[in-house]
């Protein structure tokens, strides 16, 4: 078990100049080193957190999803961002009823309920207003983007993948360059389990820091390639209230963008002994395998 991870000095002064005096704190960080995250109980017994983001484009991305584009999610489905400082990378939060799904024993039925409120609450976020001209064509070049990052993975993966494992990326990313026009918004960027709080109240959805102008099958990926290969039933109840079928490009997107997650999984689980992301990987690029031959 990793040590509790302390709460800047600096930054406990500056939240408590916002919220008051600040009677407990708790690490509620994940369990990789980049995650700094405290849970601050004030001396009015409300609850509220603070992050410090891991890098600065996680912090602006983040700052702005919080202030442009979560408020579309409804009154307490998401926190609201209280302030944010820049120079710590420091955004302070608001709590949201509920525990992370992925930590719940949950019968079948509950989960299904847990997918149809992510599907609706992910439509929301898809469809927060329109982009301006600068986020259309970030949103629009992000199965390109997600191309080109294939060669990196390969080259930090290699000796991990055969040759027609390679192969098969190469094949996947050439293939996503030319799905073709596909609907773009504004997504999560880490959309699973473990950033749904699920409880009585319903669902929320925390940790934007990935949140930025993509095509919206983007959104589905990490989805796709854990929770509704062995669970269809929760992929049925998301999808009917996303709201709407996805096209036939986005479909092929989709494909092709789990390929890609599973050689960026390859690259990176080993480099940071993640056992789960490593697994998640090597489960889904057997699979593509499998499906590829004849």
């Amino acid at each position: 078990m990793r040590p509790p991870k302390p709460l800047p000095a600096a930054v406990r002064q500056w939240a408590e100049q916002r919220i008051g005096h600040v009677v407990s704190v708790r690490d509620a960080s994940h369990d990789w080193d980049r995650s700094r995250v405290w849970e601050l109980e004030g001396a009015d017994g409300v609850h509220r957190y603070v992050k410090v983001s891991p890098s600065e484009k996680f912090f602006t991305r983040e700052t702005r999803a919080y202030r442009h584009v979560v408020p579309a999610l409804g009154h307490s489905r998401a926190p609201h961002l209280i302030d944010s400082r820049a120079q710590d990378l420091a955004l302070l939060l608001t709590a949201v009823p509920g525990r992370p799904a992925k930590e719940l024993p949950l019968a079948a039925g509950d989960w299904r309920a847990v997918y149809q409120q992510a599907g609706a609450l992910c439509a929301r976020l898809h469809e927060a207003g329109e982009l301006d001209r600068a986020d259309r064509v970030e949103a629009e070049a992000s199965l390109e983007a997600a191309a080109d990052g294939a060669e990196k993975y390969l080259t930090r993966a290699s000796d991990r993948l055969t040759e027609g494992e390679q192969q098969l990326i190469r094949d996947h990313a050439a293939q996503l360059r030319r799905v073709g026009p596909v609907p773009v918004g504004y997504i999560h960027g880490d959309n699973q389990p473990r950033n749904w709080l699920w409880s009585e109240a319903g669902l929320a959805l925390v940790d934007f820091e990935r949140s930025r102008p993509a095509a919206c099958v983007q959104d589905l990926v990490i989805l796709a390639a854990t929770q509704w290969v062995d669970h269809p039933d929760r992929e049925n109840a998301f999808r009917q209230s996303y709201g709407r079928e996805l096209t036939d490009a986005e479909r092929h997107a989709l494909r092709c963008l789990t390929a890609l997650d599973a050689v960026n999984c390859l690259a990176w689980g080993p480099d940071n002994n993640d056992q789960m992301v490593t697994a998640r990987g090597r489960r889904t690029l057997d699979r593509l395998m499998r499906e590829s031959r004849p």
